[in-house]
């Protein structure tokens, strides 16, 4: 990950003509970024998310760094990503959404309960690919796997004799994480009703399917969030990681405790957990101001 960043800048040097100073800025942010994401114990700059992104940002905003310099690395990425989209060595660009906004109050985007209910009540049983849509969806929120976990789930990472979920997450590392009785009643009639007609005749183990029987991708993902938040009226932009951070927010408001949801998430550090506390609060305060008689 180091080349690259390395490479980035030559093209900044060459291609853009841009100045000693800001290249050795941006260097210098670049370069401890990557630092800080080796930490995490993610290996390929394929797999760093969003949430990597903000946690990093944040952790700066707690070293004591100045707004301006947080900004400036804020930019820094920014550049460094549209650079790799460019040169196709991410198809999806992490940071496209992230807010300086949501960097310095350090919040991620949920719904609440409601509007949770409001969205996963959108696919209908129609036919093969609502019934999946909203397993995938339910399965999701359940969880709080990641959206590459999910479309990278097998047959046989689900227990169904315990109902829990067996996920393979950065760095190669295991975890283990309840269905709950909804997402497994949806899983189940998917797996055993829908899933053998997007087969196709294929032979794979490969937990959801497209229509050509073959896996989902992360954009196909996306596409149909945004399909069902549209038919919702959703006001709020939906995206994929919506869920994780909602299931991880809606625990805490119900009075879960911080190191299971780490566990469950596959934090290796719960400070990256903390966020969702925040969110709790900034909830707590709402409801105060909407309800106390001196709010």
């Amino acid at each position: 990950m180091y080349q690259v960043v390395d490479e980035y800048i030559n093209f900044l040097a060459v291609e853009r003509g841009v100045s000693l100073n800001t290249l050795e800025a941006y260097s210098r942010d670049l370069n401890r970024y990557i630092a800080y994401i080796e930490e995490r114990e993610i290996k390929d700059i394929k797999d760093i998310s969003s949430d990597d992104v903000v946690a990093f940002l944040g952790s700066l905003r707690k070293s004591g760094l100045v707004a301006n310099s947080v900004n400036r690395t804020l930019a820094a990425l920014r550049g460094f990503y549209k650079y790799l989209v460019l040169q196709k060595l991410i198809e999806e660009n992490p940071i496209a959404n992230i807010s300086l906004a949501r960097v310095w109050m350090h919040l991620p985007d949920t719904l609440n309960e409601e509007e949770m209910r409001n969205l996963l009540d959108q696919p209908g049983a129609k036919n093969v690919l609502e019934i999946r849509d909203r397993a995938m969806m339910e399965l999701l929120y359940a969880t709080g796997i990641r959206v590459s976990e999910l479309i990278s789930l097998t047959i046989n990472n689900i227990n169904w004799q315990t109902g829990y979920l067996i996920v393979m997450g950065k760095g190669g590392k295991e975890r283990i994480v309840p269905i709950g009785q909804v997402a497994y009643d949806c899983l189940g009639r998917y797996v055993n009703k829908m899933r053998p007609g997007l087969l196709k005749g294929n032979s794979t183990t490969v937990l959801f399917l497209n229509r050509s029987g073959g896996g989902l991708t992360r954009q196909g993902f996306w596409k149909i969030v945004k399909k069902y938040a549209k038919k919702a009226g959703m006001m709020k932009r939906v995206y994929p990681h919506t869920f994780r951070h909602s299931f991880a927010t809606h625990i805490l408001e119900r009075g879960g405790d911080l190191r299971s949801v780490q566990v469950m998430l596959g934090h290796s550090d719960i400070s990256t957990t903390q966020i969702y506390t925040h969110v709790t609060r900034e909830r707590l305060k709402d409801i105060h101001r909407k309800y106390h008689p001196r709010g």
